[in-house]
């Protein structure tokens, strides 16, 4: 349980959070020469008055264990009664010079307000709590015994899952597989980092469609990959946009979102995911599909993916159970040749050693039993009702100020200004009215645009969380400091 201050124990708060902040420095958790998060942060995390940690950092200072660094903040004194005058690594310069790029300042500030409660999150790419088969689950665990070998397991991922994701593949997504194709993952960011960091080297040029998930992560970057733009309109990417990349950049790999895209909700048209394939044959260029949403159509009939029209293996596919099922399940999979899953296994193995056996102990009799088929149209109803509730609280509150087109499945809408505003300004103070959402500024090159998530908010959320949004929106319209133009990090 996360320390907090015992009110009524006789003890003064600010003193108990002095003596907490003194033991997380003596053990560690606050070196020589880091800094203590703000005494405004610290407070709304412990829930009591500013001036309660203001009163706790001036007893750490009155000791010498902490000084205020002008400008910067509050730091941890490098040298005093309580440490041994001996030199300590520099751990914020370790810190910044690691290979493995850290997650975009904002990216990293919506992540922290998101573990605020109180906090409406029309954020983070996940399921509501409600959505989770926790019934289902339960009656698993009570009906069949765990049998398994907790031990080190297969390093493609446990056999029984790959043999029912082969089925489950073949049923919902039209794909042919066998068990040797799959790899099992920690979700489908353990499998985007395997590819990129076994199947790329810095210099190599890859494709990725703008907006785009992909433009948040620092896997490109961090792996000294070049990324080039693929604009996404209504019927997704142009596939010759691909060709006249590779022609002029040669394109090692293509990373595409077909089916309800992330950010912007759009499906690539049958005619262009063909025409994609053909210009992946012809160039021998492989395509990484990332299918997260397909099964959520909210009209029962998912488009066909990418895979299922693939003759030629050029594909490998990558999905999981994190839009579906539950995101803290962690399961996630590759399918592609088989050279390529021993490779990335090799890799995998390395990283973790494999796969936590129980989790894909369960994954797997859930996706073979009755009560995936119920889950699923129970999932799809519900996010299509909270579809629709988005798009009226967006009709009804923002007529005028923003346009969008509704999706026909997954869990974003993407959403443009009409006017131009400070992205950062808007997204802070819509913070402060206690909603949080994605910018657009850090999905790729579209400027006034904005992704609000409705897998995460309650129903009874939804409407309060656009309502306040659009008054913060209009607000900043109105004043002539919020026109001015978009401050890009």
């Amino acid at each position: 349980m996360e320390w907090k201050p015992k009110r009524g124990s006789g003890v003064p708060l600010y003193k108990q959070i002095a003596a907490y902040l003194e033991e997380c420095i003596i053990k560690g958790e606050f070196p020589p020469g880091s800094f203590l998060p703000s005494e405004r942060e610290l407070a709304k995390k412990w829930q009591v008055n500013r001036s309660t940690v203001v009163s706790a950092f001036e007893e750490l200072r009155a000791s010498g264990i902490i000084e205020r660094i002008q400008g910067s903040g509050t730091q941890v004194s490098s040298v005093h009664g309580r440490f041994p005058q001996q030199r300590v690594p520099n751990w914020g310069h370790l810190v910044e010079a690691g290979s493995f790029l850290p997650n975009y300042p904002l990216i990293r500030k919506i992540r922290k307000e998101t573990l605020d409660h109180e906090l409406i999150d029309m954020a983070s790419g996940e399921l509501s709590p409600d959505l989770f088969p926790a019934n289902a689950f339960q009656t698993i665990m009570a009906q069949q015994p765990f049998d398994y070998h907790l031990g080190y397991g297969h390093p493609q991922g446990n056999l029984e899952l790959r043999q029912t994701l082969v089925h489950h593949m073949k049923k919902w997504r039209g794909i042919d597989s066998t068990a040797s194709s799959i790899l099992i993952t920690s979700g489908a960011q353990q499998a985007l980092h395997l590819i990129v960091q076994c199947l790329l080297k810095p210099g190599d040029a890859v494709a990725v469609e703008d907006p785009s998930y992909f433009y948040s992560l620092p896997l490109f970057h961090s792996a000294g990959v070049r990324v080039f733009s693929l604009p996404v309109g209504g019927d997704g990417i142009d596939p010759d946009d691909v060709l006249e990349l590779h022609r002029k950049h040669r394109i090692k790999l293509i990373f595409v979102n077909p089916n309800y895209q992330n950010p912007t909700g759009t499906v690539l048209s049958l005619a262009r995911k063909k025409r994609l394939l053909e210009l992946s044959v012809r160039l021998g260029i492989p395509i990484v599909e990332d299918d997260p949403y397909s099964l959520t159509a909210f009209d029962g009939e998912p488009p066909p993916t990418l895979k299922s029209l693939d003759p030629m293996a050029n594909v490998l596919y990558v999905s999981s159970l994190t839009k579906i099922v539950a995101s803290g399940l962690r399961i996630g999979w590759i399918i592609g040749p088989q050279a390529v899953m021993e490779r990335l296994a090799d890799a995998k193995q390395i990283i973790d050693f494999g796969h936590s056996v129980f989790p894909q102990w369960l994954a797997s009799k859930f996706l073979g039993s009755d009560s995936f088929v119920q889950h699923l149209q129970a999932l799809r109803h519900s996010l299509g009702r909270k579809k629709d509730l988005i798009t009226f609280a967006l009709h009804d509150l923002l007529p005028t100020e923003v346009e969008f087109v509704e999706p026909a499945g997954g869990i974003h809408i993407w959403c443009r200004l009409n006017r131009e505003v400070n992205e950062q300004k808007l997204l802070k103070q819509s913070i402060k009215q206690g909603v949080a959402y994605v910018p657009g500024l850090v999905l790729g090159s579209n400027k006034n645009c904005i992704r609000f998530t409705f897998g995460r908010a309650e129903q009874e959320q939804i409407y309060e969380g656009i309502k306040r949004f659009s008054e913060v929106l209009k607000s900043l319209l109105h004043d002539k400091s919020g026109e001015s133009s978009v401050n890009v990090p």
